[in-house]
């Protein structure tokens, strides 16, 4: 039986009067009435402030034991985690991508909702709405990356747009992240697993130190295509439109789509699938797909050859290396001792500790599950030449990016990004967009910009160990208002181009277009 718990979460607290804000301050009791029937009321709550750096707007990891119908959460204990461990983890993905909170002047009070689609039977689909007192009548719809949780955009998008006023809806792709199957095995313990990380090589820099656990990603189930994706970015933004009527009694003048990764592939298709919804969008690093080229192409070329790198001390002229910046990689960085020229960090080994293989299996899976895993080796994977197998490539179409776009996008992208390669990701998206409308991008209503910055990578954290590398957050932000400016006032969108190291976005490019260089030191 399913419980909703609405009215008593908000009796406690009295709402001081907005004298600016030209609408009714939201409530939880018209909100929880009329979610009623269209969502499991997992919490609704009034907070002093909104912001995400605090455990009550963002809930701790492992916080949740059950699916929203209920059922207990799958998983078995190892290692002293508890057996939910790594199905809902908001803590970590607020900051997995972000490179911290957006700092802000002042506290924003308001209304936070967190809740499970009712439609979705697995259980696993959820929302968090959030309502500040003082709205500005607009509204951002973030996705999130990886199979991550809907706290994901915590820091780079929430923290940002709700001290402006904007209310702020985010949801989990209709997944959870994945439950724990196995540690200690050497082999694959089911042919549904993933290893967190691969075996540390012999006489190479550390490896991952999770090599023996194995979990399964809830989004390989067959109930869960990545054609829900889209469906639930957009159901999302109807849902958080209608409640905010609610809330404010006013309906939202603008929407916007924001989202980073897997949520940037969220933002390409809100705008491809559903232009009545959304007035723009950003799509930070979004994953690009495309029967021909995606992340399977890639991903295995730097999974096999990297262990050989690896063994010819990080020589950048070994065939190793070219076959994986073949591939579309950009170079990597090594640090060195000086005085023994060891290699004592490389960009490209932490990719392959942490992504490469993790996300290949994943991938794979997902869209070409008879394929022997850790069998035939993730790093042999070859997914052109299994397109031809049943239902490969209707998967994979099925969730194709198109680039018809139907209102304005600007993709930010980071040219380090050893994750989704630049070259095979956000140009090869421009190059559909462009396609999409024979170059004449300028003269349509629907303006697509692709910024890229120089030195950028896909994990913002990573700057830390690599000072090379820059954050790619404040180009995202200022790209936001950017749109917003554009939609609103009909300011001209900046040309797409090369944002330089340590630079921003400019009126005037001093490099239009791509970057020349992927790093400059």
């Amino acid at each position: 039986m399913i419980k909703r718990v609405v009215a008593p979460f908000c009796a406690a607290f009295v709402l001081a009067p907005f004298p600016l804000a030209a609408h009714a301050a939201p409530d939880c009791g018209s909100i929880g009435n009329f979610l009623a029937g269209k969502a499991v009321i997992l919490s609704c709550f009034h907070s002093d402030d909104l912001r995400t750096n605090n455990s009550r707007t963002t809930p701790l990891n492992n916080s949740m034991a059950t699916f929203t119908n209920g059922a207990p959460l799958p998983g078995v204990s190892v290692l002293g985690l508890p057996a939910n461990f790594g199905s809902f983890t908001p803590v970590t993905d607020r900051g997995v991508i972000s490179n911290g909170p957006t700092q802000t002047p002042a506290a924003v009070p308001g209304v936070q909702v967190e809740a499970g689609f009712l439609s979705d039977p697995t259980g696993q689909a959820r929302f968090v709405l959030r309502f500040p007192d003082t709205w500005n009548g607009k509204l951002v719809v973030a996705g999130a990356s990886g199979t991550r949780s809907e706290y994901n955009g915590d820091y780079a998008w929430s923290d940002y747009v709700l001290p402006k006023g904007y209310a702020y809806a985010s949801q989990n792709k209709g997944v959870l992240n994945f439950y724990t199957v196995n540690f200690g095995s050497v082999g694959q313990p089911a042919p549904d697993s993933c290893r967190v990380n691969p075996p540390p090589r012999v006489g190479g820099l550390p490896g991952g130190a999770l090599s023996l656990l194995w979990v399964h990603f809830y989004d390989v189930d067959p109930d869960k295509p990545f054609t829900q994706w889209t469906q639930y970015m957009l159901d999302t933004a109807k849902l958080a439109q209608a409640t905010a009527k609610v809330a404010y009694g006013k309906p939202v003048r603008r929407t916007y789509a924001v989202g980073t990764s897997n949520g940037g592939y969220q933002v390409r298709r809100a705008m491809e699938e559903g232009p009545n919804l959304f007035d723009g969008g950003v799509d930070w690093e979004g994953t690009y797909i495309d029967p021909t080229e995606n992340i399977l192409v890639d991903l295995p070329v730097a999974v096999r050859n990297f262990p050989a790198y690896e063994a010819a001390n990080f020589d950048p002229n070994s065939q190793a290396a070219q076959n994986i910046l073949a591939a579309g990689f950009p170079p990597d960085i090594v640090h060195r001792n000086p005085s023994m020229g060891a290699a004592t960090a490389s960009l490209w080994a932490n990719y392959y500790n942490e992504f490469w293989e993790v996300t290949t299996c994943q991938w794979q899976q997902r869209f070409d599950p008879t394929y022997d895993t850790f069998g035939a080796g993730p790093g042999n994977y070859d997914y052109l030449s299994r397109l031809g197998l049943p239902g490969v490539a209707d998967s994979v179409a099925a969730t194709t990016t198109t680039g018809k776009i139907k209102k304005p996008l600007i993709t930010v992208a980071g040219t380090m990004d050893a994750l989704l390669p630049i070259k095979h990701q956000a140009r090869a998206y421009e190059d559909a967009v462009n396609a999409s409308r024979k170059g004449n991008n300028d003269n349509r209503n629907a303006q697509y910009r692709l910024y890229e910055v120089q030195n950028g990578n896909h994990i913002e954290s990573y700057v830390t160990p690599f000072p090379e590398l820059v954050p790619i957050q404040p180009a995202a932000q200022q790209a936001f208002d950017l749109l917003v400016a554009h939609v609103e006032n009909n300011a001209a969108l900046p040309p797409s181009q090369c944002i330089p190291k340590g630079g921003t976005i400019a009126q005037v490019p001093a490099q239009p277009g791509n970057c020349a260089q992927l790093f400059v030191p």
